[in-house]
């Protein structure tokens, strides 16, 4: 009878630690699909629409003029084309910087200001709404970045150097977070973005509503704060750098799903 009883123990242990090592990675998917139930970014897209459409400024003038890549008023489809050259800045421009143009061209606003105001406040509160409203009308469309002109395949190879570049104090690299298969922070996997992660991850799942901050994170945030964490200084926002990064991770991104704006820890 002892050692039937331990016999049973043994298995029942066994199983629990089956069974726990099962629950751990399903806990984190039911966690996920929790907080995605009622994702707080919808407010942040009505909020987006809302911007496009209400005259601003010191022109006191809208953005359905404003021409992300398809033409004067175009909004759906063009945020899985960006970042993209665009003939008339002469530069590869990702969607946020495109909306730093049209917002000092159509409706007055100073640029150079908005990009140094810090995140969350001021007009970057109204960016980060924009990028909410502008990515969602995109969502389920597949990325496919053009590479027609050279300045895009430029900043393909500017973004994948610096992909890959290492320094600072803990000599960190994007790569180093996001170059190798099953990493994971806490709750958040850190997918690998020197290729294509599929539908819906990594490039493919920013802008995004985190949980953690109660905020909405455009990429260029996003980008902005890895580079404080890998302590680098911060490249700056709407910065060559910074765009290049998101021509890598995009052009690799090729043919995945966008969801966002997305939900993250």
């Amino acid at each position: 009878m002892r050692k039937i009883l331990l016999i049973t123990s043994s298995l029942a242990l066994a199983g629990a630690a089956a069974a726990q090592q099962k629950t751990t990675a399903d806990s984190i998917a039911e966690y996920r699909a929790m907080l995605a139930d009622g994702n707080p970014a919808e407010l942040f897209e009505a909020k987006g629409e809302a911007l496009w459409k209400t005259p601003r400024g010191p022109k006191n003038a809208d953005l359905q003029q404003c021409d992300l890549g398809k033409g004067p008023g175009v909004v759906k489809g063009v945020f899985v084309e960006l970042p993209r050259w665009f003939a008339d800045t002469g530069r590869v421009q990702d969607m946020e910087s495109r909306l730093l143009t049209c917002m000092e061209r159509l409706q007055g606003f100073d640029a150079t200001a908005i990009a140094k105001t810090p995140f969350g406040q001021g007009e970057q509160k109204t960016l980060e709404s924009l990028a909410a409203w502008i990515s969602a009308e995109s969502r389920g469309l597949r990325f496919k970045l053009p590479q027609a002109h050279a300045e895009e395949r430029k900043s393909y190879e500017l973004g994948k150097r610096a992909f890959f570049y290492r320094a600072g104090s803990h000599d960190f690299s994007c790569a180093s977070c996001h170059g190798q298969t099953d990493k994971r922070i806490r709750l958040q996997d850190l997918p690998i973005l020197s290729k294509n992660p599929g539908d819906g991850v990594g490039f493919a799942a920013w802008p995004a509503y985190r949980v953690s901050s109660g905020e909405l994170w455009s990429m260029q945030r996003r980008l902005n704060d890895c580079f404080r964490q890998q302590r680098f200084p911060y490249p700056g926002y709407a910065s060559d750098v910074t765009i290049a990064l998101g021509s890598y991770m995009g052009v690799n991104a090729q043919g995945a799903e966008s969801v966002a704006p997305a939900l993250k820890r």
